[in-house]
């Protein structure tokens, strides 16, 4: 299972392996999603926090990888066992949850999904919210891989510039360097291919169907290229990734560090919405 709908999970609500994850998150305000949590939040659900338990404190960009046994002791104490389905949400088109889904998937935890539209559809179709916070009981460290696999980094990724389908995620007015509210400089990596998370959505937040998902892709994404999805910190290029399993597409790679690491060094950038030239042998 990749996608749950609203309705299909309130009919599981007290399914015992069920596991909620309310994975709110906002730009510049690193406690807001604490926050919104606490004033309401699907029932039986936990917070997850995108800056303490997804990412490491210092690293490449500014949200980069955990270690995965950090991250694995992290997810146990949170009360995930191996056979609990995870199904993880956000109120922003699931680009934050989306995180949660790539990185228990890609060590190996089978059974996470998105909401689809998030808390923005649950809220739509009138279900309850709650206020109490009842945790989860805490366990072993949940059994993952020892190391990420389907990354790439900056020295890596320089070298297959060209090569590579680049994929940047945020907003067009981001990518185009016309606002850059968080990182250095404003623009893109150069040969970058805009392609926003609303790509695969519906005007709604929720995904299309999987074909329409492979068509919208395919018409930014070279069939014969491998694709490399980025944004802004490795977060948001997440949904990317899910789009690509959604359309039954090759999963692409992750530069976890994305524009936040490439712009923090002197390499050029690219600004408007040409891609620019693919900058080699740095």
């Amino acid at each position: 299972m990749l996608l749950i709908s609203v309705q299909e999970l309130a009919a599981r609500l007290d399914d015992p392996t069920l596991r909620l994850a309310d994975v709110r998150w906002f730009v510049g305000e690193p406690d807001r999603g604490r926050r919104e949590y606490d004033e309401g939040h699907l029932p039986g659900a936990m917070f997850v926090d995108l800056d303490r338990d997804l990412a490491a404190p210092t690293g490449p960009g500014r949200h980069p990888l955990p270690d995965p046994a950090v991250f694995a002791a992290r997810m146990g104490e949170l009360g995930i066992g191996p056979d609990d389905l995870v199904v993880a949400y956000d109120d922003s088109l699931g680009t934050i949850a989306a995180r949660l889904w790539w990185m228990l998937d890609n060590l190996g935890h089978e059974n996470v999904a998105l909401l689809d539209g998030g808390l923005k559809a649950w809220r739509a179709a009138g279900l309850p919210m709650a206020t109490d916070q009842v945790p989860y009981p805490p366990r072993g460290p949940l059994p993952l891989a020892v190391a990420w696999s389907r990354v790439i980094d900056r020295v890596a990724l320089i070298d297959r510039l060209g090569e590579v389908a680049l994929l940047d995620a945020r907003a067009p007015e981001r990518y185009r360097g016309e606002t850059e509210p968080v990182d250095p400089r404003p623009g893109h990596i150069p040969s970058a291919i805009n392609a926003p998370a609303r790509t695969s959505l519906d005007a709604d937040g929720r995904f299309l169907p999987p074909a329409d998902v492979a068509t919208r892709l395919a018409a930014v994404a070279p069939a014969d290229q491998p694709v490399v999805v980025s944004c802004g910190s490795g977060v948001t290029a997440c949904h990317t990734a899910f789009a690509f399993r959604l359309a039954g597409l090759p999963d692409p790679l992750l530069y976890p560090g994305s524009y936040s690491d490439w712009s923090r060094t002197e390499l050029p950038v690219a600004v408007g919405a040409d891609p620019g030239e693919a900058v080699k042998g740095r």
